[in-house]
């Protein structure tokens, strides 16, 4: 069971992570978009579905969006009504700015008493405007659903340039999160430094580690990685010149992705820091989903 690894901060959690279709899509199209998502996942060998909760960051950067934004059918409505067949554990995750208090709050009770798992996500950008902060909903949820298991995200490029990311996941422990998911990671030097300093960070604390789930992204064409970039995915200089200039931008990106993954891995498994991965698809078109459930049996495999 996904809450039981979690738990007892077990190794090699493997989830794949999805957004719900568009508002307004027609209802046999959105039949037809969950079906096919049942069938690339049945069978794989998976601990968790994730389902986004997508909001409009464009107040976090001022460059153009390449995608527009398109609001998305609700992420805990979707899962329990048109994939509820799909019989492995949902994370729901929650831009809590988005909701109200009684919105969140029911939410909460419904998802812990099916056995739902959350993240919490806060703001974008600190001008955002929201009906409440990330400190609130945790505040709700130790109120009101504290057996609801929750998880944080991470940013280990923020590790980079900040230092601190190791610091804001221990804080997000206080405040109840028992697992962490990353950005999409293409920079895996940042990804070790961040592990290294919360490593080290524990053991002279005397923390106990929390499992760290990597999300690996493949990329298939110039315009998504020019989205992933505007998504603040951080990709080294001499990576995207290989997959701009590769004669399979696809392929070589699910390469690296195995690659990376490997490398933290290792690096993990060295220091006994629980990690495991997260697969998305930030592109719907079929050949870069398809190679995200080829990556994902490739990590399966090896993990």
């Amino acid at each position: 069971m996904l809450q039981n690894k979690i738990q007892n901060g077990e190794s090699g959690i493997a989830l794949y992570g999805i957004v719900p279709p568009k508002k307004g899509t027609d209802a046999e199209k959105i039949r037809e978009i969950a079906e096919l998502q049942m069938q690339r996942l049945e069978g794989q060998k998976l601990d968790g579905l994730i389902l986004y909760d997508i909001q409009d960051e464009k107040s976090r950067t001022s460059a153009t969006r390449p995608f527009p934004f398109m609001e998305t059918l609700d992420s805990y409505e979707y899962a329990h009504t048109h994939l509820k067949s799909l019989d492995i554990p949902k994370i729901i995750y929650r831009a809590v700015g988005k909701y109200s208090e009684n919105e969140l709050i029911q939410f909460m009770n419904h998802a812990s008493q099916i056995g739902d798992l959350s993240v919490f996500v806060g703001a974008s950008a600190q001008d955002q405007a929201v009906t409440m902060s990330i400190k609130q909903a945790y505040d709700l949820r130790r109120q009101n659903a504290p057996e609801l298991l929750l998880g944080g995200v991470t940013i280990p490029e923020r590790h980079t340039t900040k230092g601190d990311e190791h610091t804001r996941v221990f804080n997000k422990l206080n405040n109840g999160c028992s697992f962490f998911v990353s950005q999409g990671v293409y920079d895996v030097n940042a990804s070790k430094n961040f592990l290294s300093d919360y490593y080290y960070s524990a053991k002279e604390q005397g923390i106990n580690l929390a499992p760290i789930i990597f999300t690996l992204t493949p990329c298939g064409s110039i315009k998504t990685l020019d989205f992933m970039k505007w998504l603040g995915i951080s990709i080294p200089r001499w990576l995207e010149n290989e997959l701009i200039h590769s004669e399979d931008i696809l392929g070589k990106s699910v390469d690296i992705s195995q690659q990376n993954y490997l490398e933290l891995k290792e690096f993990a498994d060295d220091k006994g820091i629980p990690i495991g991965f997260n697969i998305e698809s930030v592109a719907v078109r079929k050949v870069e989903v398809e190679a995200s459930i080829e990556l994902l049996q490739k990590l399966s495999s090896n993990n």
